[in-house]
């Protein structure tokens, strides 16, 4: 683990995180963290039924604050001391996307398969830009307004499986939670672009993990003592081990501050506009490992609203 860790130290940050990277290493980053977070729905899904939601959530930020507190030691010295403002901000980034999206994103594959559940992500670009047009901060064209109705489209062929006179009796519980991890991303971006404006991406988000994770533990302690069991079956399988850790580093440690870099760079729409390979790589991911069908419905469906999300971010 140690090794693993600085490795990742050498290759992935530099003691400069907080300044505005070259264009080109900071697509590239970007496009390796959505490649990472598509993987996350099959190492999610392969804990469906192993440990419940936040029983995983809390696995997960657990090993991810212990290699983010490594980290903040070696490249920028430890952590900084909080202002009030920055306190809260930390502490909204840490409920949004440490503590609703995974209880949403973990509860989600339970009841869909890892591709399925991945298309939802699709949903995030256009999310941030409206919610960045009504808070004032970007402007929307006539263009940008179509290419939403597209992507709805698209987002209503793979709820419905193709069947769109019947789309309500296609979305579940499962769909229902992917919605609010949806929803719970959109805040964790836009919260971010004022948070990265204090603090480095590294520092902002180790406190977001550390927030988190501390009420995500909280809250499983208190679930155990209320229900008089553990929330994991006897012994811990090597398979889910390893899904925890992928989840922990390969989901969360490298991807999450470079996407607070991207954040930082680029602002919030258009680092945002990187979600739209994530849906790709957990379909294809889904597939490879899982062997999970690929239909008709979600191949054009999720082309419908990958076509939708590029338009509405276009220039």
């Amino acid at each position: 683990m140690s090794i693993l860790i600085l490795m990742v130290v050498q290759m992935a940050f530099s003691p400069d995180t907080a300044l505005p990277l070259p264009t080109a290493a900071l697509y590239a980053k970007l496009t390796a963290t959505a490649v990472f977070w598509g993987g996350t729905f099959v190492a999610g899904r392969a804990l469906a039924g192993q440990l419940d939601p936040l029983a995983s959530a809390t696995g997960r930020f657990g090993i991810a604050v212990l290699c983010l507190l490594v980290l903040t030691r070696c490249v920028e010295g430890g952590l900084p001391r909080l202002t009030l403002s920055q306190l809260g901000l930390t502490l909204g980034l840490g409920l949004t996307g440490v503590v609703s999206y995974n209880l949403f994103f973990f509860a989600a594959l339970t009841e869909m398969p890892a591709s399925r559940t991945a298309l939802f992500v699709a949903f995030n670009p256009i999310s941030v830009t409206v919610v960045m047009v009504v808070f004032g901060q970007e402007r929307m064209t006539l263009g940008q307004v179509a290419g939403i109705l597209v992507a709805l489209f698209g987002a209503l062929v793979v709820i419905s499986k193709g069947d769109l006179l019947h789309v309500s009796m296609h979305f579940g519980r499962g769909e229902a939670y992917m919605c609010g991890a949806v929803l719970s991303w959109v805040g964790y971006t836009v919260i971010g672009r004022s948070a990265m404006r204090q603090l480095s991406a590294l520092a902002a988000t180790t406190y977001a993990a550390l927030w988190g994770f501390a009420i995500l533990a909280g809250a499983l302690l208190w679930s155990m003592y209320w229900s008089g069991h553990g929330p994991a079956p006897q012994g811990l399988r090597l398979d889910v081990a390893a899904a925890l850790f992928y989840l922990a580093i390969g989901g969360t440690v490298v991807p999450f501050v470079w996407y607070s870099e991207g954040i930082r760079a680029l602002g919030a729409g258009r680092a945002a506009v990187f979600n739209n390979l994530v849906p790709c790589a957990g379909v294809l991911l889904g597939f490879v490992i899982l062997n999970e069908p690929l239909t008709a419905a979600m191949l054009a469906g999720g082309g419908v609203v990958i076509l939708g999300v590029a338009l509405t971010n276009r220039g």
